[in-house]
Parts: structure tokens; C-alpha cells; sequence
């Protein structure tokens, strides 16, 4: 966290469920703690370590303007879904109907780029290419999701209720950066700070990136170990059945010796029948 960042707002009604995590009040604005707002952000970042680390997803939802560029680069870099354009009601508790519309949109993307489309008009092209763009732009982020997160991290709850409303129904993790006039038990994890400030959301996304970011690398170094495991046990299997097949022969080899051993005289059998013509 760097040192004299305001993390405060600007004057505006304030919420106050917020005051245990208020500093001070000068001339109307109220300043956050900077201790509360590390101590929440240091457990929030944890939980979703331990999700990331477990294999599950985490949805960025932060359509505000100052969050939008700061949201998709974060949520890119860790490979998590995300929302920065206008959210869609239903995006969570009508999942099964937004996939469709995702599949629909690859479906175009696809039949453009193959040659699908050739025999088709150019305004007919056209009007498909601009139908993909705007599905594009919404969904875009959540392309590859293939089914309902196991967390969401919101920039603004207040902002991002309908979002919040959606994960609560559902049961689903929240998190969310929580300013002066929002209700923090709204969430599961509330790490005060102002969310209107570039260079705040900034400094909170990019925390929460790097440790989603650490358990998924923890995942992997986890998933190494057990293939390493799992390779040293086949081998030591697989020696040991060479080395079994090996003494099989072996012993095979010995039995022949022994039941004729070679350049050993042949046994002679008596010939009991008269010579003809013996007198």
C-alpha cells in the first residue's frame, strides 16, 4: 500500500455503517483509515487466493469509466472473467440464456473468419460483423466462462448493485472496494477505499490481481508435483516388471540346463531280439 494516498471522498452523504472504518472528517469529507483498508484488503486478497488456488473462477465486475481499462487489464492478466461495459440482468441468475448468446456470438465470429459468409451479401456481412461487435463489447469478457463464478469482485457496490443482488441470490463470494457512502455489510469481504480515484482502484486491483495471480501459480506447482508423482510411481512400476519378466526368463533358462545338460552320453537301451541267421 503506498503511504499518503487519500483514500477519502469527496463530499457526499455519507453511509454510517462505514464509521468504523473512518479516520477523520474535515470540512465534510470523510478520510478513511488506511490500517483498516490494508487489513481488509490483505484478508479479501487471501479468500481469493485460496479460490484461485482451487481452481475456481472470479469475476471483475467494474463498469465505472475510471475502473474500466484498469479491470480488463488486471482481470486478462490472470486469466479471470470480467465486466466492464453495462452489466446484464440476468448475467448470473439467467446464465444458461447468456451462454447462448455467447455461443451465438463465436458462432459469427467463426463463420466470418472461415469463408462461411462468402456467398452471402457484403450488407448482409456487414450487418453480422456489427452484430458481433456489440455482443463483443458486453460478453466479451466472459467468453470463456462455463459456468457461474465461484466469487465476485466489485468496484462500487452501490454502483454495481444489480451484480451484487445477482451473487447474493445465488449464494456466490463478494468482494468489493466499499467508499464512505456505501453499506459495507452489503458484502462479504469490504475493503474500504475510495472508488472513484483512478490511481485508488488502481493500487486495490492490482493487490487483489497479484494474489489471485500467486494461488493460481500455486495451483500449477501443485498440479507438477502430483504428474512428477504419478511418472516416478509408472516407472518404478514398469522396472519392476521388467526386472520380474527378467527373473521369469532366467529361471526358465536354468530348468532347460538341468533337464539335459549338453554333451552328456545318451542312455543306451538293450537289444533283447536274436540275430537272424545265427547258428
Amino acid at each position: 500500500m503506498e503511504a499518503g494516498v487519500h483514500f477519502g471522498h469527496l463530499k457526499k452523504k455519507w453511509n454510517p455503517k462505514m464509521l468504523p472504518y473512518i479516520f477523520a472528517e474535515k470540512k465534510g469529507i470523510h478520510i478513511i483509515d488506511l490500517n483498516k483498508t490494508t487489513e481488509s484488503l490483505q484478508e479479501a486478497s487471501a479468500a481469493l487466493k485460496q479460490i484461485a488456488k482451487s481452481g475456481k473462477k472470479i469475476m471483475f465486475v467494474g463498469t465505472k469509466k475510471q475502473a474500466k481499462e484498469i479491470v480488463t487489464e488486471c482481470a486478462k492478466r490472470v486469466s479471470m472473467p470480467f465486466v466492464t461495459e453495462r452489466w446484464l440482468g440476468g448475467m448470473l441468475t439467467n446464465f444458461n440464456t447468456v451462454r447462448k448468446s455467447v455461443k451465438k456470438m463465436q458462432s459469427i465470429e467463426k463463420m466470418l473468419t472461415d469463408g462461411t459468409f462468402d456467398s452471402i451479401t457484403k450488407k448482409e456481412r456487414l450487418t453480422l460483423a456489427r452484430d458481433k461487435d456489440k455482443m463483443e463489447k458486453v460478453l466479451g469478457g466472459i467468453a470463456q466462462l462455463g459456468r457461474v463464478p465461484a466469487a465476485l469482485f466489485l468496484i462500487d457496490i452501490g454502483h454495481e448493485h444489480i451484480a451484487l443482488a445477482e451473487a447474493k441470490k445465488l449464494g456466490i463470494t463478494t468482494f468489493g472496494m466499499v467508499d464512505t457512502n456505501s453499506d459495507p455489510n452489503k458484502v462479504d469481504f469490504a475493503i474500504p477505499s475510495n472508488d472513484d480515484a483512478t490511481k485508488s482502484i488502481a493500487i486495490i486491483v492490482n493487490y487483489i490481481a497479484a494474489a489471485i495471480a500467486e494461488g493460481l501459480a500455486e495451483r500449477q506447482a501443485a498440479k507438477d508435483e502430483d504428474v512428477e508423482e504419478v511418472t516416478s510411481d509408472e516407472n518404478e512400476k514398469k522396472a519392476a516388471r521388467i526386472q520380474a519378466e527378467a527373473e521369469v526368463e532366467a529361471s526358465r533358462g536354468r530348468g532347460e540346463k538341468t533337464a539335459r545338460t549338453p554333451g552328456a552320453p545318451k542312455r543306451r537301451v538293450p537289444n533283447t531280439g536274436r540275430r537272424t541267421g545265427a547258428r
